[in-house]
């Protein structure tokens, strides 16, 4: 059943009521509900497989997962001046490009320039 949801993340769980609730984490609005996970899941591929023909039949985009987008690796972040200053000094400091430094502080890893 995982690729009936083209790589949509699903949040499943018991409610207070003890039917099972499932929908998309990037889609709430697409969910479902059983008396079982299967099922719920079930009635949650159905759900989906009705959205996505409403998508076709209304000659719109059918949504896609963010797992299944291809990224450009580019974006750009609009930050205060200072800070902007900041990261350019530091980057001529360690002899490294800003978007190298950008890159870093983002990563996590240190002593990583790209």
């Amino acid at each position: 059943m995982d690729n009936c949801f083209d790589g949509f993340a699903v949040n499943i769980y018991l409610d207070d009521e003890g039917a099972w609730l499932a929908h998309f984490v990037e889609l709430p609005e697409v969910s479902a509900f059983g008396d079982t996970p299967e099922v719920t899941l079930g009635e949650l591929a159905s759900a989906w497989d009705a959205v996505k023909a409403t998508y076709r039949d209304e000659g719109l985009p059918v949504p896609v997962a963010p797992a299944r987008k291809n990224y450009s690796g580019a974006f750009n972040v609009r930050v205060d001046k200072n800070l902007h200053r900041a990261l350019a000094i530091e980057a001529a400091r360690l002899g490294v490009s800003l978007n190298a430094i950008v890159v870093k502080k983002l990563s996590g890893i240190k002593g990583a320039t790209h």
